[in-house]
């Protein structure tokens, strides 16, 4: 298993989803929200998957020529944007992979992040778009969000939670999308026990809240609920998207 992420020197970084930085000489780096990161990502990666890839039937000797059907050929990776994950084989050569993929990027004027490549075992499990994926000791497979983008959730909460300048009422109101946000991005995700559950969260809620004077403990637990609520999910339970369509596409 390999996971990486691309870099380049472009006027929209493609290590910031979703944001551009734009440069101005002798003035600060300002970032602006905007979706031309990912669709730039695409355009000039586009391809990248064809480079590792394999017969469906290369147990039995068979091998990828020109008449090769496509349905027949397996490409065992999964990108989005610039992030992209590589599923091996025993016999697959990791480094020349990589290799291939750096004179992929170099024509383009990007180079792979060293940082953020790295060959790990699916059983050692690994992050991909805020999940830690894993296959347990008893083969079944198992996701989570990943302690990198739980510890961003968290202060997030805790940055609301804290701030004297709201009252009860208002942190709830700016609390409920977060939260509602965070839980229906996870919601295929294994979530249970009290650190997903956001238990501990939802326990220093109530107490802060129920500090004030105007509350007692139903309407800080009123409060509380309206600020967490509550999102349905379903461990593997996503549909998978057909052949090359889009799952934007209806």
């Amino acid at each position: 298993m390999m996971e990486s992420e691309v870099t380049g020197n472009c006027h929209a970084s493609f290590g910031e989803r979703d944001r551009e930085t734009r440069k101005s000489k002798g003035l600060k780096v300002r970032s602006v929200p905007t979706l031309l990161s990912p669709l730039l990502a695409n355009i000039a990666l586009n391809g990248i998957e064809s480079i590792h890839r394999y017969h469906v039937a290369y147990k039995r000797g068979g091998k990828i020529t020109d008449k090769t059907k496509e349905k027949e050929i397996i490409e065992p990776s999964i990108r989005y944007a610039d992030d992209m994950v590589i599923i091996l084989r025993p016999e697959d050569d990791a480094e020349e992979i990589l290799e291939e993929i750096g004179q992929f990027l170099a024509t383009r004027g990007m180079k792979v992040s060293a940082k953020k490549t790295k060959v790990t075992t699916a059983t050692d499990g690994f992050d991909f778009l805020g999940w830690h994926f894993k296959v347990q000791s008893n083969g079944k497979f198992k996701s989570t969000p990943s302690v990198d983008n739980f510890k961003k959730f968290r202060q997030k909460v805790k940055a609301i939670v804290n701030c004297s300048n709201y009252g009860s009422e208002v942190k709830a109101q700016k609390l409920a999308p977060i939260v509602r946000g965070w839980r229906k991005y996870h919601r295929f995700c294994d979530m249970r026990g009290s650190r997903f559950s956001l238990w501990f969260l939802n326990h220093r809620t109530f107490k802060v809240f129920n500090k004030e004077t105007k509350n007692d403990r139903y309407s800080s637990r009123k409060l509380v609920d309206k600020a967490f609520p509550a999102i349905p999910y379903s461990e593997s339970r996503h549909v998978m998207v057909k052949g090359n369509k889009s799952p934007y596409r209806r």
